[in-house]
């Protein structure tokens, strides 16, 4: 019934954007009823919360192991940029609306299901014991640095990202940083 519940208030936020999302909407797509969602998730911005800590899970992405770092980070932003462009850009265009009810920015929204949060540790401790970059922790920014400027570039051309963009911001921008 959760699975359910939450795809049925995906299909809903895509649909119709936070601003018309409605719970009697979620539990007519759901098939069941009010008290049954509401025994769940008694808010609406926990219902979308929730939505998207479950549609980020769904989207997760295998880690590489390619042997370098350039080319596990590369791998991994290709697999994001062809699976998630979409999903990034309409949970941009249709959760805005959550931003001006609640004032809680996207990144704080995103960050309720950040898939690569700590994901990304093994390929930073593989490189580190290949004597890529130094042993020393990087932060969790630096580490997510490279998927931040992929998500930057989908959200500002609304499009995925050319191979050439995406082999820029490794080679001269997270690369130098981290070595």
């Amino acid at each position: 019934m959760e699975k359910a519940l939450l795809d049925a208030a995906w299909e809903e936020l895509t649909e119709s954007g936070y601003a018309k999302f409605t719970v009697d909407a979620v539990v007519r797509r759901a098939g069941t009823s009010p008290p049954v969602l509401y025994r769940r998730r008694p808010h609406r911005e926990e219902l979308v919360r929730a939505t998207v800590r479950h549609v980020l899970e769904r989207a997760r992405v295998e880690l590489p192991d390619t042997g370098s770092l350039r080319e596990d980070v590369l791998t991994l932003m290709r697999t994001s940029n062809a699976t998630r462009a979409e999903l990034i850009t309409l949970m941009s265009v249709h959760l805005a609306a959550y931003h001006q009810e609640t004032g809680a920015g996207t990144g704080e929204l995103l960050a309720t299901g950040r898939a690569w949060t700590g994901a990304t540790d093994p390929l930073y401790e593989r490189a580190a014991a290949q004597g890529e970059i130094g042993a020393e922790g990087l932060s969790e920014r630096v580490k997510s640095l490279p998927f931040d400027l992929l998500r930057h570039e989908i959200l500002t051309t609304c499009a995925p990202v050319p191979d050439q963009v995406l082999e820029e911001i490794v080679d001269t921008v997270f690369l130098p940083l981290v070595r």
